[in-house]
């Protein structure tokens, strides 16, 4: 039987629970939202509630996914606050439903974080939790995971939008220079930078808050080897010199567990242009799905490009600063 999500109906979805959980299911199921990957929450028999993910078949490896189960439970090992994965009755981690991947998760609530002002202790707080989980990260590597750097990640992300008909001839042209220009400039920025595991999509709406824990990091799906300050900058709410305050409260607050290479701070505007052509080869890479399109349905045109390629080439002007 092929991997394929249109087989996971409710009764397949509850069977690999009670299959992996060895208990029995009350039958309650109810979808959560996320777009790549099929997520469900379910009752058990006494009471527990438990997530279970099933993996988008062909995004990764059985091995790219043991790699962020490790890092999950090194931090759990460290108390620090993560949603780690189950163990299951067969053992491991990682289960199968059909040639699907999949794990279990404890069912945990929590409010997205509202940092509201550069005085806030949350800044603070935020930081000293990356610096910890940068401790862990730096233990060990993820070999089977992504490497963000400009000649690995960026240069894939441009091959794809280039090789596969996207763009036509003009704005091929126009994003090959943009490309070209890129690497040029930011990919000597990258030499000596220290390379660790990282949350690697470490957004606002990733870091959820709960009176007893306080704050704690979600979704590691996209977890990846590279420089530190991958998981400062997406949470600041502007660029380095207009969040300067902010900036330093989290450098504070990392600093307190963990040394920074303030160094690498000069990474930031290269890692958003990168940031930038990650995101428009990903929505290339869903331009096939019927859903993707149904939401976003003027990606890809004429005008899309026009504005995207605009964009892509003031962030470079930023980098070249």
């Amino acid at each position: 039987m092929d991997a394929d999500f249109a087989l996971l109906m409710p009764d397949r979805v509850l069977d690999a629970v009670e299959q992996a959980m060895r208990q029995r299911c009350t039958g309650v199921i109810r979808a959560l939202p996320s777009y790549i990957n099929r997520v469900y929450a379910v009752e058990m028999e006494g009471g527990q509630q438990v997530v279970v993910k099933f993996y988008r078949p062909g995004r990764w490896t059985r091995a790219a996914i043991s790699d962020e189960h490790a890092f999950l439970q090194a931090c759990l090992g460290d108390e620090i606050p993560v949603i780690a994965p189950l163990p299951l009755e067969q053992g491991g981690t990682l289960g199968d439903a059909d040639g699907i991947a999949f794990a279990l998760f404890p069912k945990r609530g929590g409010r997205p974080i509202e940092p509201a002002d550069p005085g806030d202790a949350l800044w603070g707080r935020l930081g000293a939790l990356l610096a910890r989980v940068h401790r862990v990260g730096a233990r060990a590597p993820a070999p089977a995971r992504l490497r963000l750097h400009p000649m690995v990640t960026t240069t894939a992300d441009l091959d794809y939008l280039l090789d596969n008909g996207f763009l036509d001839a003009r704005e091929t042209r126009r994003l090959e220079a943009f490309g070209l220009a890129l690497l040029d400039c930011i990919t000597p920025l990258f030499e000596g930078t220290e390379t660790i595991r990282l949350h690697g999509d470490c957004q606002h709406t990733n870091v959820l808050e709960r009176p007893d824990t306080g704050v704690f990091l979600i979704d590691f799906d996209d977890m990846m080897n590279g420089p530190p300050v991958q998981d400062l900058w997406m949470l600041l709410p502007g660029r380095p010199e207009e969040a300067r305050e902010e900036l330093e409260q989290l450098l504070e607050g990392y600093e307190t567990f963990r040394a920074f290479d303030r160094r690498s701070l000069r990474l930031i505007e290269a890692l958003r242009a990168m940031r930038m052509t990650y995101y428009l080869a990903w929505c290339a890479r869903q331009a096939g799905d019927a859903a993707f399109m149904q939401n976003h349905p003027g990606w890809g045109s004429h005008a899309f490009w026009a504005t995207e390629l605009s964009e892509l080439e003031a962030q470079l002007d930023v980098v070249r600063r």
